[in-house]
């Protein structure tokens, strides 16, 4: 497999992730906030009530908390993908935080690190073989 090879493929991979972690976050707000909604809605005594309330403030913090990651792995795997410049650096720091999301995370960041920090990798990115816009022609100043 060639450099563009890997770089597609790293970003295919980090699109998905994204998508798995927005589907995980959607079902654990709906699972953690709809029995937080029945404790509190449903239970006349005073402790359930507040259990309830609690399980529905930590459905929204960690929801919002996997959001913001699935947003960044999202973008990460956009830039990779389209071969912007900055996307070794997100691509270097997405790998690292998936690497706690074990089994598949685990396998993506070992797989996005090997890529960033081998030798493909840094050619791939410092050598300017990225796509970027050219510089405009002398005659349009």
């Amino acid at each position: 497999m060639t450099a563009r090879d890997h770089n597609r493929l790293l970003g295919i991979f980090f699109l998905i992730n994204g998508g798995l972690s927005v589907l995980g976050g959607a079902i654990f707000a709906l699972i953690y906030g709809g029995m937080g909604t029945m404790m509190l809605t449903s239970v006349r005594e005073r402790e359930a009530q507040t259990v309830g309330g609690i399980f529905i403030i930590l459905a929204v913090v960690i929801s919002a908390m996997i959001l913001i990651f699935s947003v960044f792995y999202l973008v990460t795997g956009w830039k990779i993908y389209k071969e912007a410049p900055v996307g070794r650096i997100l691509g270097i720091i997405a790998s690292i935080l998936c690497i706690m999301n074990f089994p598949l995370g685990t396998a993506l960041g070992i797989y996005g690190i090997w890529f960033f920090f081998g030798d493909m990798g840094k050619a791939f990115y410092e050598s300017g073989t990225t796509s970027h816009v050219p510089p405009p022609p002398s005659s349009w100043q």
